[in-house]
Protein backbone atom coordinates (compact mmCIF):
# COMPACT_ATOMS: atom_id res chain seq x y z
CA UNK A 1 0.00 0.00 0.00
CA UNK A 2 1.04 3.60 -0.48
CA UNK A 3 2.17 5.83 2.38
CA UNK A 4 -1.10 7.77 2.10
CA UNK A 5 -3.16 4.59 2.49
CA UNK A 6 -1.10 3.48 5.49
CA UNK A 7 -1.50 6.92 7.11
CA UNK A 8 -5.26 6.66 6.62
CA UNK A 9 -5.37 3.31 8.40
CA UNK A 10 -3.29 4.62 11.31
CA UNK A 11 -6.05 7.17 11.99
CA UNK A 12 -8.80 4.57 12.52
CA UNK A 13 -9.41 1.85 15.10
CA UNK A 14 -7.90 -0.52 16.00
CA UNK A 15 -4.63 0.73 14.48
CA UNK A 16 -4.79 4.20 16.07
CA UNK A 17 -4.95 2.57 19.52
CA UNK A 18 -1.81 0.48 19.01
CA UNK A 19 1.40 1.60 20.66
CA UNK A 20 4.19 1.74 18.02
CA UNK A 21 6.74 1.29 20.81
CA UNK A 22 5.54 -2.31 21.29
CA UNK A 23 6.65 -3.20 17.79
CA UNK A 24 10.30 -4.13 17.09
CA UNK A 25 12.35 -2.28 14.49
CA UNK A 26 12.18 -5.32 12.20
CA UNK A 27 8.36 -5.24 12.22
CA UNK A 28 7.12 -1.69 12.63
CA UNK A 29 3.34 -1.22 12.56
CA UNK A 30 3.40 0.89 9.40
CA UNK A 31 5.66 -1.66 7.68
CA UNK A 32 3.27 -4.49 8.55
CA UNK A 33 0.38 -2.59 7.01
CA UNK A 34 2.41 -1.60 3.96
CA UNK A 35 3.74 -5.06 3.17
CA UNK A 36 1.13 -7.49 4.53
CA UNK A 37 -2.12 -5.70 3.79
CA UNK A 38 -3.97 -4.18 0.84
CA UNK A 39 -7.21 -2.33 0.12
CA UNK A 40 -9.84 -4.12 -1.94
CA UNK A 41 -13.15 -2.93 -3.33
CA UNK A 42 -16.04 -5.35 -3.87
CA UNK A 43 -19.15 -4.47 -5.84
CA UNK A 44 -22.65 -5.37 -4.71
CA UNK A 45 -23.21 -9.12 -4.77
CA UNK A 46 -19.51 -9.95 -5.25
CA UNK A 47 -18.27 -12.89 -3.20
CA UNK A 48 -15.51 -11.89 -0.76
CA UNK A 49 -14.84 -15.34 0.70
CA UNK A 50 -16.46 -18.61 -0.27
CA UNK A 51 -17.41 -21.51 1.95
CA UNK A 52 -15.02 -24.43 1.54
CA UNK A 53 -12.18 -22.42 0.03
CA UNK A 54 -8.81 -22.24 1.75
CA UNK A 55 -7.62 -18.74 2.55
CA UNK A 56 -4.48 -17.26 4.06
CA UNK A 57 -5.81 -13.78 4.83
CA UNK A 58 -8.37 -12.03 7.02
CA UNK A 59 -10.61 -9.09 6.15
CA UNK A 60 -11.68 -5.92 7.95
CA UNK A 61 -14.67 -3.92 6.71
CA UNK A 62 -13.67 -0.28 6.18
CA UNK A 63 -16.87 0.96 4.57
CA UNK A 64 -20.12 -0.52 3.39
CA UNK A 65 -21.27 -3.89 4.70
CA UNK A 66 -21.27 -7.58 3.85
CA UNK A 67 -23.70 -10.44 4.26
CA UNK A 68 -22.74 -13.80 5.79
CA UNK A 69 -24.70 -16.78 4.46
CA UNK A 70 -25.18 -19.12 7.40
CA UNK A 71 -25.72 -22.88 7.35
CA UNK A 72 -26.75 -24.70 5.17
CA UNK A 73 -25.30 -22.15 2.75
CA UNK A 74 -25.57 -21.62 -1.00
CA UNK A 75 -25.25 -24.42 -3.61
CA UNK A 76 -21.60 -24.80 -4.77
CA UNK A 77 -22.28 -24.07 -8.43
CA UNK A 78 -24.20 -20.90 -7.59
CA UNK A 79 -21.11 -19.40 -5.96
CA UNK A 80 -18.78 -20.43 -8.78
CA UNK A 81 -17.40 -23.64 -7.30
CA UNK A 82 -17.14 -26.40 -9.86
CA UNK A 83 -14.91 -29.39 -10.29
CA UNK A 84 -11.88 -28.89 -12.50
CA UNK A 85 -12.44 -30.05 -16.06
CA UNK A 86 -10.80 -33.36 -16.82
CA UNK A 87 -9.27 -34.35 -20.10
CA UNK A 88 -11.54 -36.11 -22.53
CA UNK A 89 -10.75 -39.58 -23.86
CA UNK A 90 -9.22 -38.26 -27.10
CA UNK A 91 -7.05 -35.70 -25.33
CA UNK A 92 -5.91 -38.34 -22.86
CA UNK A 93 -4.88 -40.63 -25.72
CA UNK A 94 -3.23 -37.75 -27.55
CA UNK A 95 -0.78 -37.42 -24.64
CA UNK A 96 0.95 -40.54 -25.92
CA UNK A 97 2.27 -38.78 -29.03
CA UNK A 98 1.96 -35.04 -28.23
CA UNK A 99 4.22 -34.89 -25.18
CA UNK A 100 7.40 -32.84 -25.47
CA UNK A 101 10.67 -34.54 -26.27
CA UNK A 102 12.61 -32.09 -24.12
CA UNK A 103 12.63 -31.85 -20.35
CA UNK A 104 10.53 -29.34 -18.40
CA UNK A 105 9.01 -27.56 -21.39
CA UNK A 106 6.72 -24.71 -20.42
CA UNK A 107 4.14 -23.60 -22.95
CA UNK A 108 1.95 -20.52 -23.00
CA UNK A 109 2.23 -17.50 -20.75
CA UNK A 110 4.72 -19.03 -18.36
CA UNK A 111 7.14 -19.80 -21.18
CA UNK A 112 7.44 -16.26 -22.52
CA UNK A 113 11.02 -15.11 -22.33
CA UNK A 114 11.36 -12.86 -19.32
CA UNK A 115 7.94 -13.81 -17.89
CA UNK A 116 8.58 -14.34 -14.21
CA UNK A 117 5.37 -13.72 -12.30
CA UNK A 118 1.68 -13.59 -13.02
CA UNK A 119 -0.30 -10.38 -13.11
CA UNK A 120 -1.70 -9.73 -9.62
CA UNK A 121 -4.28 -7.40 -11.11
CA UNK A 122 -5.96 -10.18 -13.04
CA UNK A 123 -8.18 -11.28 -10.13
CA UNK A 124 -11.80 -11.68 -11.15
CA UNK A 125 -14.40 -12.38 -8.52
CA UNK A 126 -17.79 -14.07 -8.69
CA UNK A 127 -20.74 -11.65 -8.64
CA UNK A 128 -24.19 -12.98 -7.76
CA UNK A 129 -27.12 -11.56 -9.70
CA UNK A 130 -30.52 -10.89 -8.12
CA UNK A 131 -29.11 -11.21 -4.60
CA UNK A 132 -32.46 -10.83 -2.76
CA UNK A 133 -33.86 -13.84 -4.62
CA UNK A 134 -30.70 -15.88 -4.11
CA UNK A 135 -30.68 -15.19 -0.36
CA UNK A 136 -34.42 -15.73 0.12
CA UNK A 137 -34.89 -18.65 2.47
CA UNK A 138 -31.27 -18.41 3.67
CA UNK A 139 -30.23 -17.50 7.20
CA UNK A 140 -27.88 -14.52 7.01
CA UNK A 141 -26.02 -12.10 9.26
CA UNK A 142 -24.71 -8.64 8.44
CA UNK A 143 -21.08 -7.55 8.96
CA UNK A 144 -20.68 -3.80 9.42
CA UNK A 145 -17.74 -1.40 9.19
CA UNK A 146 -15.06 -2.23 11.76
CA UNK A 147 -15.85 -5.95 11.82
CA UNK A 148 -13.18 -8.57 11.06
CA UNK A 149 -13.74 -11.99 9.49
CA UNK A 150 -11.69 -14.84 8.04
CA UNK A 151 -9.10 -14.72 10.82
CA UNK A 152 -9.49 -18.33 11.99
CA UNK A 153 -9.12 -19.79 8.49
CA UNK A 154 -6.09 -17.57 7.89
CA UNK A 155 -4.29 -18.54 11.10
CA UNK A 156 -5.15 -22.25 11.13
CA UNK A 157 -5.02 -23.08 7.40
CA UNK A 158 -8.57 -24.41 7.63
CA UNK A 159 -11.25 -23.93 4.94
CA UNK A 160 -13.65 -21.01 5.08
CA UNK A 161 -16.80 -21.90 7.02
CA UNK A 162 -19.22 -19.51 5.29
CA UNK A 163 -19.77 -17.53 2.09
CA UNK A 164 -19.64 -13.75 2.52
CA UNK A 165 -20.67 -11.26 -0.18
CA UNK A 166 -20.78 -7.48 -0.44
CA UNK A 167 -24.13 -5.79 0.16
CA UNK A 168 -25.82 -3.13 -1.97
CA UNK A 169 -23.52 -0.20 -2.56
CA UNK A 170 -20.43 -2.42 -2.39
CA UNK A 171 -17.82 -2.62 0.32
CA UNK A 172 -14.23 -1.55 0.89
CA UNK A 173 -12.10 -4.13 2.68
CA UNK A 174 -8.68 -4.24 4.23
CA UNK A 175 -7.19 -7.65 3.47
CA UNK A 176 -4.42 -8.75 5.85
CA UNK A 177 -2.18 -11.72 5.13
CA UNK A 178 -1.71 -14.23 7.92
CA UNK A 179 1.88 -13.02 8.43
CA UNK A 180 0.68 -9.51 9.22
CA UNK A 181 -2.18 -10.74 11.40
CA UNK A 182 0.25 -12.92 13.35
CA UNK A 183 2.56 -9.96 13.99
CA UNK A 184 -0.32 -7.70 15.02
CA UNK A 185 -1.52 -10.31 17.52
CA UNK A 186 2.02 -10.69 18.83
CA UNK A 187 2.76 -7.00 19.42
CA UNK A 188 -0.71 -5.50 19.99
CA UNK A 189 -2.50 -7.13 22.96
CA UNK A 190 -5.84 -5.57 22.01
CA UNK A 191 -5.75 -7.38 18.66
CA UNK A 192 -5.26 -10.76 20.31
CA UNK A 193 -8.08 -9.97 22.75
CA UNK A 194 -10.32 -8.85 19.89
CA UNK A 195 -9.63 -11.98 17.84
CA UNK A 196 -10.37 -14.15 20.87
CA UNK A 197 -13.66 -12.30 21.46
CA UNK A 198 -14.99 -12.64 17.94
CA UNK A 199 -13.85 -16.26 17.87
CA UNK A 200 -16.05 -16.96 20.87
CA UNK A 201 -18.97 -15.14 19.32
CA UNK A 202 -18.83 -16.73 15.88
CA UNK A 203 -16.96 -20.03 15.85
CA UNK A 204 -16.90 -21.50 19.34
CA UNK A 205 -20.55 -22.51 19.46
CA UNK A 206 -20.22 -24.23 16.08
CA UNK A 207 -17.18 -26.21 17.19
CA UNK A 208 -18.66 -27.21 20.53
CA UNK A 209 -21.87 -28.40 18.85
CA UNK A 210 -19.75 -31.13 17.27
CA UNK A 211 -19.23 -32.71 20.69
CA UNK A 212 -21.60 -35.68 21.13
CA UNK A 213 -22.61 -34.73 24.66
CA UNK A 214 -23.75 -31.22 23.61
CA UNK A 215 -27.14 -32.48 22.36
CA UNK A 216 -28.03 -33.46 25.94
CA UNK A 217 -27.43 -29.98 27.34
CA UNK A 218 -29.89 -27.15 27.86
CA UNK A 219 -29.36 -23.73 26.32
CA UNK A 220 -28.14 -22.34 29.64
CA UNK A 221 -25.73 -25.25 30.12
CA UNK A 222 -24.30 -24.68 26.64
CA UNK A 223 -23.78 -21.02 27.46
CA UNK A 224 -21.91 -21.91 30.66
CA UNK A 225 -19.73 -24.32 28.70
CA UNK A 226 -18.91 -21.68 26.08
CA UNK A 227 -18.06 -19.05 28.70
CA UNK A 228 -15.59 -21.39 30.40
CA UNK A 229 -13.90 -22.75 27.27
CA UNK A 230 -10.36 -21.56 26.61
CA UNK A 231 -8.82 -21.24 23.14
CA UNK A 232 -5.10 -22.05 23.08
CA UNK A 233 -2.43 -22.35 20.40
CA UNK A 234 0.76 -24.40 20.64
CA UNK A 235 3.83 -24.63 18.44
CA UNK A 236 5.05 -22.45 15.59
CA UNK A 237 2.99 -21.54 12.54
CA UNK A 238 6.05 -22.19 10.39
CA UNK A 239 7.08 -25.48 11.99
CA UNK A 240 8.89 -27.13 9.07
CA UNK A 241 12.29 -25.53 9.73
CA UNK A 242 12.28 -26.62 13.35
CA UNK A 243 11.15 -30.10 12.34
CA UNK A 244 14.02 -30.50 9.87
CA UNK A 245 16.51 -29.52 12.58
CA UNK A 246 14.98 -32.03 14.98
CA UNK A 247 15.18 -34.79 12.37
CA UNK A 248 18.85 -34.04 11.82
CA UNK A 249 19.45 -34.28 15.56
CA UNK A 250 17.58 -37.59 15.70
CA UNK A 251 15.09 -36.43 18.32
CA UNK A 252 11.56 -35.15 17.77
CA UNK A 253 9.26 -36.19 20.61
CA UNK A 254 11.49 -34.75 23.35
CA UNK A 255 11.19 -31.27 21.84
CA UNK A 256 7.41 -31.26 21.44
CA UNK A 257 5.42 -29.03 23.86
CA UNK A 258 3.32 -30.99 26.35
CA UNK A 259 -0.35 -30.10 26.72
CA UNK A 260 -1.06 -32.66 29.45
CA UNK A 261 1.18 -35.30 31.03
CA UNK A 262 0.51 -38.87 32.10
CA UNK A 263 0.09 -39.03 35.86
CA UNK A 264 -1.16 -35.45 36.24
CA UNK A 265 -4.56 -34.53 37.61
CA UNK A 266 -7.14 -34.33 34.79
CA UNK A 267 -8.08 -30.66 35.04
CA UNK A 268 -9.92 -30.43 31.72
CA UNK A 269 -10.70 -32.00 28.38
CA UNK A 270 -8.74 -30.98 25.30
CA UNK A 271 -10.45 -30.78 21.91
CA UNK A 272 -8.17 -30.50 18.86
CA UNK A 273 -9.50 -27.95 16.37
CA UNK A 274 -6.60 -27.75 13.91
CA UNK A 275 -3.24 -29.47 13.60
CA UNK A 276 -2.18 -32.67 15.34
CA UNK A 277 -1.20 -33.92 18.78
CA UNK A 278 0.63 -37.10 19.76
CA UNK A 279 -0.71 -39.52 22.41
CA UNK A 280 2.10 -41.34 24.22
CA UNK A 281 2.48 -43.67 27.20
CA UNK A 282 5.40 -44.45 29.46
CA UNK A 283 7.25 -47.52 28.31
CA UNK A 284 10.44 -48.55 30.07
CA UNK A 285 12.60 -45.45 30.41
CA UNK A 286 10.88 -43.58 27.63
CA UNK A 287 7.54 -43.13 25.92
CA UNK A 288 5.92 -44.95 23.04
CA UNK A 289 3.44 -43.42 20.62
CA UNK A 290 -0.06 -44.88 20.75
CA UNK A 291 -1.86 -42.57 18.37
CA UNK A 292 -2.14 -39.03 17.10
CA UNK A 293 -5.20 -36.82 17.32
CA UNK A 294 -6.46 -34.61 14.52
CA UNK A 295 -9.27 -32.09 14.18
CA UNK A 296 -12.37 -33.09 16.17
CA UNK A 297 -10.54 -35.47 18.52
CA UNK A 298 -10.87 -35.22 22.28
CA UNK A 299 -8.56 -36.08 25.18
CA UNK A 300 -9.14 -36.48 28.93
CA UNK A 301 -12.90 -37.05 29.00
CA UNK A 302 -12.70 -40.66 30.22
CA UNK A 303 -10.63 -39.83 33.31
CA UNK A 304 -12.88 -36.94 34.31
CA UNK A 305 -16.00 -39.10 33.86
CA UNK A 306 -14.42 -41.91 35.90
CA UNK A 307 -13.45 -39.59 38.78
CA UNK A 308 -16.92 -38.03 38.84
CA UNK A 309 -18.56 -41.44 38.88
CA UNK A 310 -16.16 -42.92 41.46
CA UNK A 311 -15.01 -40.12 43.79
CA UNK A 312 -13.30 -42.62 46.11
CA UNK A 313 -11.23 -44.12 43.28
CA UNK A 314 -9.62 -41.10 41.65
CA UNK A 315 -7.21 -41.68 38.75
CA UNK A 316 -4.70 -39.39 37.02
CA UNK A 317 -4.33 -38.90 33.29
CA UNK A 318 -3.51 -42.19 31.58
CA UNK A 319 -1.58 -40.76 28.64
CA UNK A 320 0.59 -37.80 27.67
CA UNK A 321 -0.60 -35.40 24.97
CA UNK A 322 2.10 -33.59 23.01
CA UNK A 323 1.81 -30.97 20.30
CA UNK A 324 3.10 -31.80 16.84
CA UNK A 325 3.82 -28.77 14.67
CA UNK A 326 1.21 -26.04 14.99
CA UNK A 327 -1.96 -26.93 16.87
CA UNK A 328 -5.15 -25.13 17.97
CA UNK A 329 -7.05 -26.64 20.90
CA UNK A 330 -10.10 -25.89 23.01
CA UNK A 331 -9.78 -26.59 26.73
CA UNK A 332 -12.91 -27.11 28.86
CA UNK A 333 -12.17 -27.13 32.63
CA UNK A 334 -12.97 -30.33 34.54
CA UNK A 335 -15.11 -28.42 37.05
CA UNK A 336 -17.48 -27.37 34.26
CA UNK A 337 -17.60 -30.89 32.83
CA UNK A 338 -18.44 -32.27 36.27
CA UNK A 339 -21.07 -29.67 37.12
CA UNK A 340 -22.69 -29.07 33.72
CA UNK A 341 -22.04 -31.96 31.32
CA UNK A 342 -21.86 -35.21 33.26
CA UNK A 343 -25.08 -34.78 35.31
CA UNK A 344 -27.00 -34.33 32.04
CA UNK A 345 -25.61 -37.45 30.36
CA UNK A 346 -27.46 -40.78 30.48
CA UNK A 347 -25.45 -43.41 32.37
CA UNK A 348 -25.12 -45.49 29.21
CA UNK A 349 -23.17 -42.69 27.52
CA UNK A 350 -20.55 -42.30 30.24
CA UNK A 351 -17.31 -43.70 28.78
CA UNK A 352 -15.62 -46.55 30.69
CA UNK A 353 -12.06 -46.09 31.90
CA UNK A 354 -9.53 -48.55 30.58
CA UNK A 355 -5.76 -48.42 30.71
CA UNK A 356 -3.06 -48.75 33.37
CA UNK A 357 -5.19 -47.44 36.23
CA UNK A 358 -7.90 -49.96 35.45
CA UNK A 359 -5.44 -52.84 35.77
CA UNK A 360 -4.82 -53.24 32.05
CA UNK A 361 -2.22 -52.01 29.61
CA UNK A 362 -4.97 -51.74 27.00
CA UNK A 363 -5.79 -48.18 25.98
CA UNK A 364 -9.16 -46.49 25.95
CA UNK A 365 -12.02 -47.90 23.98
CA UNK A 366 -12.49 -46.21 20.63
CA UNK A 367 -15.68 -44.34 21.39
CA UNK A 368 -17.04 -42.03 18.66
CA UNK A 369 -16.51 -38.99 20.86
CA UNK A 370 -12.89 -39.81 21.65
CA UNK A 371 -10.22 -41.04 19.30
CA UNK A 372 -7.43 -41.54 21.79
CA UNK A 373 -7.31 -45.28 21.17
CA UNK A 374 -4.44 -46.60 19.07
CA UNK A 375 -5.00 -48.32 15.79
CA UNK A 376 -4.10 -51.92 15.01
CA UNK A 377 -0.76 -50.79 13.57
CA UNK A 378 2.33 -52.36 15.14
CA UNK A 379 4.10 -49.95 17.53
CA UNK A 380 7.18 -49.67 15.32
CA UNK A 381 5.09 -48.68 12.28
CA UNK A 382 3.19 -46.17 14.41
CA UNK A 383 6.48 -44.65 15.56
CA UNK A 384 7.74 -44.51 11.95
CA UNK A 385 4.63 -42.67 10.76
CA UNK A 386 4.62 -40.27 13.71
CA UNK A 387 8.35 -39.53 13.80
CA UNK A 388 8.29 -38.51 10.14
CA UNK A 389 4.95 -36.69 10.58
CA UNK A 390 3.39 -38.57 7.68
CA UNK A 391 -0.01 -38.30 9.41
CA UNK A 392 -0.13 -34.84 7.81
CA UNK A 393 -0.64 -36.36 4.36
CA UNK A 394 -4.07 -36.93 2.85
CA UNK A 395 -2.62 -38.54 -0.28
CA UNK A 396 0.68 -40.09 0.82
CA UNK A 397 2.35 -42.49 -1.62
CA UNK A 398 3.04 -45.71 0.30
CA UNK A 399 4.99 -48.49 -1.45
CA UNK A 400 5.22 -52.12 -0.36
CA UNK A 401 8.87 -52.88 -1.11
CA UNK A 402 8.24 -56.63 -0.92
CA UNK A 403 5.86 -56.37 -3.86
CA UNK A 404 7.67 -53.60 -5.75
CA UNK A 405 9.86 -55.01 -8.56
CA UNK A 406 11.44 -51.60 -9.36
CA UNK A 407 9.90 -51.72 -12.84
CA UNK A 408 9.35 -47.93 -12.75
CA UNK A 409 5.95 -48.21 -14.43
CA UNK A 410 4.68 -45.70 -11.85
CA UNK A 411 7.34 -43.16 -12.85
CA UNK A 412 6.69 -43.64 -16.56
CA UNK A 413 2.94 -43.26 -16.07
CA UNK A 414 3.50 -40.03 -14.15
CA UNK A 415 5.76 -38.71 -16.92
CA UNK A 416 3.26 -39.66 -19.64
CA UNK A 417 0.55 -37.57 -17.98
CA UNK A 418 2.82 -34.60 -17.29
CA UNK A 419 4.44 -33.84 -20.64
CA UNK A 420 7.19 -36.45 -20.09
CA UNK A 421 8.22 -34.96 -16.74
CA UNK A 422 7.67 -37.20 -13.70
CA UNK A 423 6.45 -35.27 -10.67
CA UNK A 424 7.75 -37.47 -7.87
CA UNK A 425 10.84 -39.41 -6.80
CA UNK A 426 10.52 -43.12 -6.11
CA UNK A 427 12.52 -43.07 -2.92
CA UNK A 428 12.00 -41.88 0.62
CA UNK A 429 12.08 -43.02 4.25
CA UNK A 430 11.78 -46.81 4.62
CA UNK A 431 10.67 -48.95 7.55
CA UNK A 432 10.88 -52.70 7.00
CA UNK A 433 8.97 -53.21 3.76
CA UNK A 434 7.17 -49.84 3.75
CA UNK A 435 8.42 -46.77 1.95
CA UNK A 436 6.76 -43.35 1.85
CA UNK A 437 7.91 -41.88 -1.44
CA UNK A 438 8.82 -38.24 -2.07
CA UNK A 439 5.54 -37.38 -3.74
CA UNK A 440 3.36 -34.50 -2.63
CA UNK A 441 1.04 -35.73 0.11
CA UNK A 442 -1.46 -32.82 -0.25
CA UNK A 443 -1.16 -32.20 3.46
CA UNK A 444 -3.83 -31.29 5.95
CA UNK A 445 -1.44 -28.58 7.12
CA UNK A 446 0.45 -27.52 3.95
CA UNK A 447 3.35 -25.52 5.34
CA UNK A 448 4.76 -25.32 1.81
CA UNK A 449 2.28 -22.50 1.12
CA UNK A 450 3.85 -20.32 3.83
CA UNK A 451 5.87 -17.49 2.36
CA UNK A 452 4.98 -17.95 -1.32
CA UNK A 453 5.11 -14.30 -2.46
CA UNK A 454 2.76 -14.72 -5.43
CA UNK A 455 0.36 -17.40 -4.21
CA UNK A 456 1.58 -19.72 -6.97
CA UNK A 457 1.29 -22.72 -4.67
CA UNK A 458 -2.27 -22.92 -3.43
CA UNK A 459 -5.19 -25.21 -2.74
CA UNK A 460 -7.43 -26.15 -5.64
CA UNK A 461 -10.80 -24.84 -4.54
CA UNK A 462 -13.00 -27.85 -5.23
CA UNK A 463 -11.05 -30.74 -3.66
CA UNK A 464 -8.41 -28.83 -1.72
CA UNK A 465 -5.49 -30.47 -3.53
CA UNK A 466 -2.24 -28.49 -3.28
CA UNK A 467 -1.22 -27.35 -6.77
CA UNK A 468 1.28 -24.94 -8.35
CA UNK A 469 0.47 -22.37 -11.01
CA UNK A 470 3.63 -22.29 -13.18
CA UNK A 471 2.66 -18.92 -14.68
CA UNK A 472 2.90 -17.11 -11.33
CA UNK A 473 5.76 -19.17 -9.86
CA UNK A 474 8.87 -16.97 -9.68
CA UNK A 475 11.26 -19.77 -8.70
CA UNK A 476 12.07 -18.39 -5.25
CA UNK A 477 12.24 -21.92 -3.72
CA UNK A 478 10.23 -20.90 -0.64
CA UNK A 479 7.82 -23.82 -1.06
CA UNK A 480 10.61 -26.34 -1.65
CA UNK A 481 12.46 -25.11 1.42
CA UNK A 482 9.34 -25.29 3.60
CA UNK A 483 8.19 -28.75 2.49
CA UNK A 484 9.17 -31.15 5.31
CA UNK A 485 9.06 -34.17 3.01
CA UNK A 486 11.28 -33.21 0.07
CA UNK A 487 8.34 -33.48 -2.31
CA UNK A 488 8.93 -30.23 -4.25
CA UNK A 489 11.75 -29.82 -6.77
CA UNK A 490 13.07 -26.74 -8.54
CA UNK A 491 13.71 -27.15 -12.28
CA UNK A 492 14.93 -24.90 -15.08
CA UNK A 493 12.19 -24.06 -17.56
CA UNK A 494 12.86 -24.83 -21.24
CA UNK A 495 11.23 -24.03 -24.54
CA UNK A 496 10.21 -26.53 -27.24
CA UNK A 497 13.76 -26.75 -28.56
CA UNK A 498 15.17 -27.60 -25.15
CA UNK A 499 16.76 -24.18 -24.66
CA UNK A 500 16.71 -22.90 -21.10
CA UNK A 501 14.41 -19.89 -20.79
CA UNK A 502 16.09 -16.89 -19.20
CA UNK A 503 14.64 -13.79 -17.57
CA UNK A 504 15.47 -10.20 -18.45
CA UNK A 505 18.59 -10.41 -16.26
CA UNK A 506 19.81 -13.41 -18.33
CA UNK A 507 19.40 -15.79 -15.40
CA UNK A 508 17.55 -19.10 -15.98
CA UNK A 509 13.88 -19.13 -14.96
CA UNK A 510 13.31 -21.75 -12.28
CA UNK A 511 9.94 -23.30 -11.56
CA UNK A 512 8.67 -25.39 -8.65
CA UNK A 513 7.22 -28.77 -9.62
CA UNK A 514 5.50 -31.51 -7.69
CA UNK A 515 2.72 -34.09 -7.85
CA UNK A 516 -0.67 -32.57 -8.66
CA UNK A 517 -2.52 -35.86 -8.04
CA UNK A 518 -3.35 -36.00 -11.77
CA UNK A 519 -6.09 -33.50 -11.10
CA UNK A 520 -7.13 -33.33 -14.76
CA UNK A 521 -7.01 -37.10 -15.42
CA UNK A 522 -9.87 -39.54 -15.27
CA UNK A 523 -9.28 -42.46 -12.93
CA UNK A 524 -7.14 -40.65 -10.39
CA UNK A 525 -3.35 -40.76 -9.91
CA UNK A 526 -1.61 -42.46 -12.85
CA UNK A 527 1.16 -43.85 -10.61
CA UNK A 528 -1.27 -45.96 -8.61
CA UNK A 529 -3.20 -47.17 -11.65
CA UNK A 530 -0.01 -48.18 -13.46
CA UNK A 531 1.48 -50.40 -10.74
CA UNK A 532 1.15 -54.00 -12.01
CA UNK A 533 1.79 -55.60 -8.61
CA UNK A 534 -0.52 -53.66 -6.26
CA UNK A 535 2.60 -52.36 -4.55
CA UNK A 536 1.66 -48.67 -4.54
CA UNK A 537 -1.21 -46.94 -2.80
CA UNK A 538 -2.13 -43.28 -2.36
CA UNK A 539 -3.76 -43.04 1.05
CA UNK A 540 -4.93 -40.69 3.77
CA UNK A 541 -2.69 -40.99 6.82
CA UNK A 542 -4.75 -38.54 8.90
CA UNK A 543 -6.29 -41.72 10.32
CA UNK A 544 -4.48 -45.02 10.55
CA UNK A 545 -7.22 -47.46 9.58
CA UNK A 546 -6.51 -47.25 5.85
CA UNK A 547 -2.81 -47.99 6.36
CA UNK A 548 -3.57 -50.82 8.82
CA UNK A 549 -6.07 -52.39 6.39
CA UNK A 550 -3.63 -52.12 3.49
CA UNK A 551 -0.80 -53.75 5.45
CA UNK A 552 -3.10 -56.59 6.51
CA UNK A 553 -4.59 -57.12 3.03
Amino acid sequence: MSAIEVARLLRIAPFKDMDPANFPKSAQLQDILKNDARLRHFEAGEIIVREGDYGTSAFMVLSGSAEVVLSPGLPPRLVGRSEAKRRGIFRALAQLWSNSREQEVYRGVGARRGAVAGDPGSERGVVLQDVPRVLSGQRTATIEAGDVFGEIAALSRMPRTATILANAGGAEMLEIRWQGLRDLMRYAPQVRKFIDTIYRERALSTYLEELPFMRHLSTEAKRQLMDATQFETYGEYDWSGEYKQLMQSGSTASQEPTIAAEGDYPNGIVMVRAGFARVTQRYGRGHRTLNYLGSGSMYGFEEIAHNWRQPNNQVPLQYTLRVIGYTHVLVIPASVIESVVLPALPAALLPPLMGPAAGSRAPFAAEPESREAPSSLPPDVMEFVTKNRFYNGTEAMVIDMDRCTRCDDCVRACAATHDNNPRFLRHGPIHDNLMVAQACMHCTDPVCMIGCPTGAIHRETFHGNVVINPDSCIGCSACANHCPYGAIRMVEARDESGTIIVASDSKPINKATKCDLCIDQYGGPACERACPHDALKRMNLNTLKELADWIER
